[in-house]
């Protein structure tokens, strides 16, 4: 029995790491299943879902031409035509956006700059010349210019 692409098989996780799971298959082959295909939803840490010793139904789904072969847990549960996978998206940091992508925080229309862009390249440029005028002033008193005292 060769291990074609599209065939599920039965395995045993063999190892870890960060990015996926090896898994022994029949015929003394190892395959690696990608983090991205253990489960339908996102997975942090692998350690979660997986491990070593675990017998696991997988999918081939490439085999390159060097030997490796690319492995899916997921995409191995039988599913009925038509129903898709439940997909939790990671909770998104900072603003909160409603179902059109809009932020309920604010309106698009009472978005206005605070300040233009003259006046914060005018700010930048104060700043920057009060920084450089401390720095020269700094460095100029110390004897020696690189911080070594000369005795």
């Amino acid at each position: 029995m060769s291990i074609e692409v599209g065939s599920k098989l039965q395995g045993k996780v063999t190892g870890i790491t960060n990015f996926g799971a090896f898994v022994e298959l029949p015929e003394g082959s190892t395959g690696l299943v990608h983090i991205s295909e253990v489960a339908d939803n996102y997975v942090k840490d692998i350690n979660d879902h997986l491990k070593v010793g675990d017998q696991v139904q997988v999918k081939v789904i490439n085999v390159e031409k060097d030997g490796k072969i690319g492995l899916s847990i997921k995409k191995a549960i039988d599913r009925p035509e038509g129903e898709t996978p439940a997909y939790t998206p990671r909770p998104r940091q900072g603003r909160s956006n409603d179902s059109r992508g809009r932020d309920n925080n604010r309106s698009r229309d009472s978005f206005r700059p605070k300040e233009n862009f003259e006046s914060k390249m005018a700010k930048f440029l104060k700043d920057s010349e009060d920084r450089l005028s401390s720095l020269k002033r700094n460095t100029e008193t110390k004897r020696g210019g690189r911080g070594g005292r000369r005795g």
